[in-house]
């Protein structure tokens, strides 16, 4: 059996191909995204959208990463982690410090805490806690809590706080047309009874 066709940019089959939605931004950061293997399998995953989305971020797949290796010896004072914790820093703060990589955990919640366990330098960098004004639209998967974004909705809600002076929420176009793609393809119905109700 052959394979489906594939977009060459989006990387997507070309009967859910997302090229013309997609926006491409630049950033006062480096954007570092920790996927774990499992999703990267995942059809559905927002991680490629937006190492496609914003320029100079990093999309890398494993699950023990070596940060002299991915961010360079001065690791400790150039990165932020977005993950809650109770000591997280503010916007403000952020804005006034040395910091200029931000690194993104991408999996299911129960994934990025697994990465947390196994990168434990990761515990060592400021952390930065989203606090979203609105749900997340990743209506074909949901999170266990309230505050939970996709890796490119979260990227957003990051850059938007850290660079207040410029609007990144234009590369989520691509996202939610990915996600409608999905919906028409399986049909609300099928949708409704599979997706509206499950939880990771």
């Amino acid at each position: 059996m052959s394979k489906r066709a594939t977009c060459p940019h989006c990387e997507r089959p070309q009967t859910t191909c997302i090229c013309d939605a997609l926006v491409t931004m630049d950033c006062a950061y480096q954007i570092i995204i920790l996927q774990d293997p499992t999703e990267a399998k995942h059809a559905l995953s927002s991680a490629p959208i937006l190492a496609k989305s914003i320029l100079n971020t990093k999309l890398l797949i494993g699950e023990v990463f070596d940060p002299e290796m991915i961010i360079g010896a001065d690791w400790r004072s150039r990165s932020l982690l977005v993950f809650p914790t109770e000591n997280s820093v503010s916007a403000e703060s952020a804005r006034a410090s040395q910091l200029n990589t931000i690194i993104l955990l991408d999996g299911t919640w129960k994934k990025a805490r697994r990465l947390m366990h196994l990168n434990p330098w990761l515990r060592e960098l400021p952390t930065f806690a989203l606090q979203p004004d609105q749900p997340s639209s990743y209506k074909i998967r949901k999170s266990p809590r309230a505050d939970g974004l996709s890796t490119i909705e979260a990227a957003v809600c990051v850059l938007n706080e850290l660079q207040p002076d410029k609007e990144f929420s234009g590369i989520l176009a691509a996202f939610h047309k990915m996600i409608d793609l999905q919906i028409a393809a399986m049909g609300p119905e099928t949708f409704k009874r599979n997706y509206a109700n499950r939880d990771e």
